[in-house]
């Protein structure tokens, strides 16, 4: 039998929202036994939590740690997290089936990962995860376009009925063995040449199994309210629940589209449709290189994908594409990781200064870049604006993710500071939001959300998954500049009563 632990005198944010009170909190056999005023514990260890906040381990539903997760990376369980929910934006490390090579080329973007992955089924992968994620907890989506590639390989020609009719076989049993939901990245090839049948007879899938639908939508910038109203009749034509992912409105010429986006949730969810929405508390995004190409360019992998960069009229053409869809201007981009040490000179130049070094335009730089890295280039977007997220993270459907994910080179500092930059920059520096809203944002809700059972509340009964952190101290040290920097004021967590951090295991 484990020892039971008093965490003494905190102020107590339980996760459901509401207000902060001063109590205790009794943890017995990896639950929660007592919640309030905990009297005499004999034998117990206890902790004096006097002016510090105890808090649900925060919940991250939005993470590309696919792989990590499974070597028990620290990243986010040094910011106070406790789970985490891959296979986001379509890209899952599952199903492999007879494409195990083209998977890894689709996912090894954002995945970060080598030539040794890929599990056949959602089973096989979550086993894995129960068996060698000692840090989070986690819960995985069956991504769309990995889906698609153990069906048709990677291809974007229309899909035939006997294919859709496999895919929905796959789906319903990676939901039936543990999945929570399903992903689409439409912004992705070959998810991205997806149509409106074939998502709406997966989506029904995901309706009839009670599981979310989450979406990397087509389209951030200048289509960003088609891309939405897409995404809203699907929702109401499967009956399916729809979280959009990472929603903002990207480029300046897109800024007042923020409020018309929001505005269509809004009306979407007066009309009854169960749609929702998540964003990461930084103004700019990550992702990978090859999404400037427009998605024609991507058909057939990343062999087709460098024959086209070296012909010279496939290259005028994707050129001429790209100038009328980015959204960004060349300054607002960055090179964040490349894969040969040759180039790592570009990591933490925008598009403008490569092109100028290199003597070259801005499309023909990219272009160069991606044939001598093999495609395996990230980029930092500067997207939005301050005033439109705050709008977004103050909005009461939004939901606080990360996005976070490894890559060879620079990441995004919102892998390392996501959850400090919350509580932090952001409740207690610019008041932008009551602590006990954002820690419901990071806890309670995206648990419901989710259909995840036991965790997320501070309740008698619930595994105890506890955040403890100083709320004078929170805060994240990482930038875009030196984004690998561990944050500060998160002083102890445990899953299930079990101790993964405490301040003499910190390392800063």
């Amino acid at each position: 039998m484990k020892q039971d632990l008093v965490l003494r005198g905190g102020l107590i944010a339980d996760g459901t929202g509401a207000a902060v009170f001063r109590g205790d909190l009794l943890v017995r056999d990896g639950r929660i036994a007592a919640v309030g005023s905990v009297g005499a514990a004999p034998g117990a260890v206890a902790i004096d939590c006097a002016g510090m906040v105890v808090s649900p381990g925060f919940i991250d539903v939005h993470s590309h740690s696919d792989l990590q997760v499974l070597d028990s990376r620290r990243e986010k369980m040094l910011q106070g997290v406790t789970t985490e929910v891959v296979g986001n934006c379509g890209f899952s490390p599952y199903p492999s089936a007879g494409h195990a090579e083209e998977l890894r080329s689709f996912a090894n973007g954002i995945f970060c990962g080598g030539q040794a992955w890929g599990w056949r089924s959602a089973g096989e992968y979550l086993a894995d995860a129960n068996a060698y994620a000692h840090v989070a907890r986690v819960y995985s989506l069956l991504g769309h376009g990995s889906l698609r590639i153990a069906v048709r390989g990677n291809r974007m020609d229309p899909v035939s009925e006997g294919e859709i009719a496999q895919m929905e076989e796959l789906l319903r049993e990676a939901l039936m063995q543990g999945a929570v939901g399903f992903s689409t990245g439409l912004m992705y090839a070959p998810g991205s040449s997806a149509g409106e049948d074939e998502l709406t007879r997966l989506c029904k899938v995901v309706a009839e199994c009670g599981a979310i639908y989450t979406t990397h939508m087509r389209d951030y910038g200048f289509k960003l309210i088609e891309a939405i109203d897409e995404q809203i009749v699907l929702a109401e034509r499967s009956g399916c629940r729809l979280q959009i992912s990472h929603l903002q409105a990207v480029g300046k010429p897109n800024r007042e589209l923020n409020e018309r986006a929001l505005e269509r949730i809004e009306a979407a969810r007066a009309r009854g449709i169960d749609v929702a929405f998540d964003c990461y508390p930084y103004i700019a995004g990550s992702t990978v290189m090859t999404q400037l190409l427009p998605q024609w360019a991507l058909a057939g992998g990343t062999e087709a994908m460098l024959a086209r960069l070296g012909e010279l009229g496939e290259r005028e053409r994707i050129a001429a594409e790209m100038r009328s869809t980015i959204a960004n201007d060349w300054s607002e981009l960055l090179v964040s990781a490349v894969a040969s040490a040759g180039n790592a000179g570009c990591v933490g130049r925008t598009i403008e200064e490569l092109a100028a070094a290199r003597g070259r335009q801005a499309e023909d730089a990219i272009f160069d870049l991606l044939i001598e890295e093999r495609g395996e280039v990230n980029i930092l977007e500067y997207n939005q604006s301050e005033e439109n997220l705050r709008r977004n993270v103050t909005h009461p459907l939004a939901i606080i993710i990360s996005d976070g994910f490894y890559v060879k080179g620079r990441p995004h500092p919102r892998l390392h500071g996501t959850f400090p930059e919350l509580l932090g920059r952001m409740c207690r520096d610019l008041g932008w939001l009551p602590l006990e809203t954002a820690i419901h944002k990071i806890t309670g809700y995206p648990a419901e959300r989710f259909g995840m059972k036991e965790i997320g509340v501070l309740r008698e009964g619930y595994l105890a998954d506890v955040t403890i952190f100083d709320p004078k101290r929170i805060r994240s040290h990482a930038s875009y500049d030196d984004p690998e920097r561990a944050p500060e004021g998160i002083e102890y967590v445990l899953r299930e009563g079990q101790t993964l951090l405490e301040p003499a295991s910190q390392t800063r």
